[in-house]
């Protein structure tokens, strides 16, 4: 199954850019199937050799560590990145056709059946419910990529029939030309601006989910995106458009219509169907899971007992406890302001809402008019963008609050949260500067929710 890949890589000079849990996994590929080959790894730890304390015993590995890691990119024949390595900032044009990543290999040179997923939200209950749902209809799946593990650490154990979930951020298809045989578009918002040099570039990336699928793939696309919509990509007669506002002017449509969910004249399942999930977005991703199922003829009855039972992931709108009457829920994941506004829709009854943290440019006055008109009697301003909100909504009927820290927020929300409601965690903000990634926030936000009751 790799033998293709292997004399691909065989003879290359090769450097492994950015040596995280990507990075050496990649390392490790090659180094287990082509031995004695010379490779470089450049990263910006200058001291990457205390983490992965083997690579000083190997003397066929170079390493360029610090500062200047980025130069010389030149004079490789591949360039093997990591996908949240931004290279916005360096003359990219001698090299950018060497520029690959784990997830391009793969494409190419593997015989394994692709699912892609991508969408700047959503894309890891998707992902993680189209596996499942495979799992449980005996396929032989993986789950990788952005949520599951590196794919070059499961590629030994690929075989013919595998099917491949692949959760694939903007940052992964950046700088590829192979799509998979099934792509998945949720959604565009404004996010990672700080990662590409425009908007635009970033929808260019989310774009390469579809943009060299061959003949005969499928690609599956959110209708009533608006980003989506003005960015005018040319879609494809066989092409799946999903819309839970319209019926969709195309060959292939999806669509919401007195609660039923359609493919062209075909009732798939009412919207109303028992399960975990919330709001209407989730409704939305469950139109392209379930339009997979049919593409690929999977029992859809079957189909929809998964999509019943399965729970939200982890810091995705999660039930944390319910203690004085109050009921506090967990979405730090929500990093720009359209998941927040889902969120206080598909929980509701939100008397205490936290919100803010980074500041990576992206526009809140939506989220602010949204807040403005809301129930909402108590919002609670974390951080950057939560005084930003907190100085927008002074003049409105609101408590407003201030604070630091995630301890703080809490403390407050626990004081002034009526009975009988429910507190939500709802950044619309990245968390990056105050902690280590929407994980460890959430982690605190339940840590401190739980504890003194």
């Amino acid at each position: 199954m790799i033998d293709r890949l292997v004399e691909f890589l065989r003879g290359k000079n090769i450097i492994i850019l950015g040596f995280g849990k990507e990075g050496e996994t990649s390392y490790k590929f090659i180094r287990e199937h082509l031995g004695n080959q010379r490779l470089t790894i450049a990263d910006m730890n200058e001291v990457i050799v205390e983490d992965f304390p083997y690579l000083s015993e190997d003397k066929y590995t170079n390493l360029i560590l610090g500062k200047n890691y980025l130069e010389g990119l030149e004079k490789y024949d591949l360039i093997i990145k990591t996908p949240g390595l931004s290279l916005k900032d360096i003359d990219i044009s001698s090299f950018k056709n060497k520029i690959t990543n784990q997830l391009e290999l793969v494409m190419e040179y593997l015989n394994v059946f692709s699912i892609g997923i991508t969408g700047t939200k959503g894309k890891s209950t998707t992902s993680t419910l189209m596996y499942q749902i495979l799992k449980e209809q005996g396929k032989n799946v993986m789950l990788l990529g952005n949520i599951g593990e590196p794919i070059f650490h499961k590629i030994d154990y690929m075989e013919k029939d595998t099917i491949l979930v692949l959760e694939m951020s903007s940052h992964a298809l950046e700088f590829v030309n192979h799509s998979p045989d099934i792509s998945i578009l949720l959604n565009i918002y404004e996010e990672h601006l700080d990662h590409y040099s425009s908007l635009e570039k970033y929808i260019e990336a989310k774009y390469n989910i579809s943009k060299f699928q061959a003949e005969g793939n499928s690609f599956i696309y959110n209708y009533d995106n608006i980003l989506m919509k003005e960015f005018g990509y040319n879609y494809r007669e066989n092409d799946y458009a999903v819309s839970i506002l319209d019926i969709p002017k195309t060959k292939n449509k999806v669509y919401l219509k007195d609660e039923n969910v359609f493919l062209n004249d075909e009732k798939l399942f009412n919207i109303n169907l028992k399960m975990n999930l919330k709001g209407m977005h989730n409704i939305n991703n469950i139109m392209f899971i379930v339009t997979v199922a049919k593409i690929m003829g999977l029992d859809i009855g079957k189909t929809l007992d998964t999509i019943s039972n399965f729970k939200p992931l982890e810091h995705r709108m999660e039930f944390v406890s319910t203690i004085n009457g109050v009921s506090y829920y967990n979405d730090s994941i929500a990093t720009i302001p359209e998941s927040t506004i889902n969120g206080v829709n598909a929980i509701k009854n939100i008397n205490t809402l936290i919100v803010g943290g980074k500041d990576r440019g992206v526009n809140l006055d939506g989220l602010i008019d949204f807040l403005w008109n809301s129930d909402i009697e108590n919002i609670i301003c974390l951080h950057t963008t939560g005084e930003y909100i907190y100085n927008k909504l002074e003049k409105s009927n609101k408590n407003l609050f201030k604070v630091n820290n995630m301890e703080s927020a809490v403390n407050i929300a626990k004081k002034v949260t009526k009975p009988g409601t429910n507190c939500l965690l709802s950044p619309a903000a990245a968390s990056y500067g105050f902690f280590k990634n929407f994980e460890e926030r959430g982690e605190i936000f339940k840590k401190c929710v739980l504890e003194n009751n």
